[in-house]
């Protein structure tokens, strides 16, 4: 069993299709639509399509929270930029962390900070 957030679950061995919810359609517990076999409708779960992968025991096929960090940081980086307002301590920090969090190297991060 999967969990897909507020009580709800399905077996992972039914789980056909996992859709990420993007744009306006996203937030307040919803975060992915899922696609089980035997329900015509998609199911609306409130964790994200990574986290119901990595329970399905799909670590290598889920993006990690890693790669949702560093593309946050570029679109912030990105519109920071547009608007000639990039703040570099801020991103240096944000950096700095996110390195830390895939080399292992927390310690080195706590203390830039």
């Amino acid at each position: 069993m999967v969990a897909l957030g507020f009580g709800k679950f399905a077996r992972a061995d039914r789980i056909f299709a996992l859709e990420r919810i993007t744009g306006e359609e996203r937030g307040d517990g919803r975060r992915t639509r899922v696609w089980i076999d035997g329900i015509s409708d998609a199911l609306i779960a409130s964790r994200t399509e990574g986290t119901i992968l990595r329970d399905m025991g799909q670590e290598a096929a889920a993006v990690g929270p890693e790669l949702d960090e560093a593309l946050d940081l570029a679109a912030r980086l990105a519109a920071a930029a547009e608007e000639g307002r990039v703040d570099l301590s801020d991103l240096g920090r944000r950096a700095r962390r996110l390195l830390a969090s895939t080399t292992g190297r927390a310690a080195a991060s706590e203390r830039a900070d």
